[in-house]
């Protein structure tokens, strides 16, 4: 249990303990000195090396208790922190802006679960971490699930030896077909509008390009071909790898079919196999850590290292914030 003078570490029935003693994910708590948003503002200034030598130990910090009452307090919180913001050009979750660095999390309907996914893996450059911020608690449901990647690279590695090899070989290559219109009935259907950030083709193109993605017009439709892209990361610092790519996405979470506008392959053409995809899933889940969201909640997680999802939210309201660090 760690004290200090700003931040005490605090226990919750549903951490995980990992390896080496270390619990994920690791939750803090103001001490008696903290007692407004300017106090936990200098508090993170003054601590951000020791914060971020907790992060890298245990890959999320849930800090619960401190003063952060509004997405105004939440954009202060993210900017003491001093990361420089990441775009979210390519991102197929449809965010709406909220204030300064802070959006929505996703747009789609609350009762839908959201698989588990690095953010925006499947572009050149992804954040490096995400905030997320709890700004109206759920009745009932919509955990924000989390699951430490390394784990699940060596559990399908484990079961699936042949399959990891060439996913590490050939890496994973997506196909995602986009109206010029968010669809907000589906998890990740962002319009090619909302994906790139502009109403205008030519630099849709030019956007698109820079991300490494091919684009067919079918007049108002386009097809947006990403990759081969890595599928597994290698962790310099923890000297790990990761399970870092978003293979169960295209996966609706109410009936576990894919949808009709996104396909996942194998870099080289082959098809992921069916039994592979569902022991990925188990794994997730099991592995998985979701603890109850409650007001003024900030999450902090290494992108690099975790996955995250959303659980279907049962009894409203829930109005989680997320700001993008590179």
């Amino acid at each position: 249990m760690v004290t200090g003078k700003f931040f005490r570490e605090v226990e919750l029935t549903e951490q995980k303990s990992v390896t080496d003693g270390v619990v994920f994910p690791a939750v803090l708590s103001p001490t008696t000195a903290i007692s407004n948003i300017g106090a936990f503002e200098e508090a993170i200034k003054a601590e951000k090396p020791w914060l971020e030598s907790v992060l890298k130990k245990s890959s999320v910090i849930l800090f619960r208790g401190f003063p952060v009452s509004s997405p105004c307090d939440f954009n202060t919180v993210v900017e003491a922190f001093g990361y420089p913001e990441a775009p979210n050009v390519g991102g197929r979750a449809p965010r709406v802006k909220v204030v300064g660095r802070v959006y929505t999390a996703n747009e789609s309907p609350m009762h839908k679960r959201i698989p588990f996914h690095h953010e925006m893996s499947y572009v050149p450059n992804f954040p490096s971490k995400l905030f997320f911020f709890c700004e109206e608690e759920p009745g009932e449901g919509g955990e924000t699930p989390i699951v430490l990647s390394d784990s699940i690279y060596v559990k399908v590695k484990e079961k699936h030896p042949q399959f990891v090899m060439k996913l590490e070989k050939h890496g994973l290559k997506t196909t995602i077909i986009a109206g010029d219109e968010d669809d907000l009935s589906a998890v990740a259907n962002s319009s090619w509008k909302s994906t790139y950030m502009t109403n205008d083709k030519k630099v849709v193109e030019e956007r698109a390009a820079k991300l490494g993605t091919k684009l067919e017009w079918m007049g108002n439709v386009v097809k947006m071909i990403t990759g081969p892209m890595p599928a597994i990361k290698f962790d310099k610092e923890r000297q790990v790898k990761t399970w870092f790519n978003n293979l169960t996405s295209p996966v609706n979470g109410d009936d576990k079919t894919f949808d009709n506008v996104t396909c996942i392959q194998l870099g080289n053409g082959e098809l992921v196999p069916n039994d592979a995809m569902e022991d990925c899933m188990r794994f997730l889940e099991e592995e998985s850590v979701a603890i109850p969201w409650k007001n003024g909640d900030v999450m902090f997680i290494d992108n690099l290292m975790v996955l995250h999802g959303r659980r279907p939210l049962l009894i409203p309201p829930r109005r989680i914030l997320a700001s993008l660090c590179k």
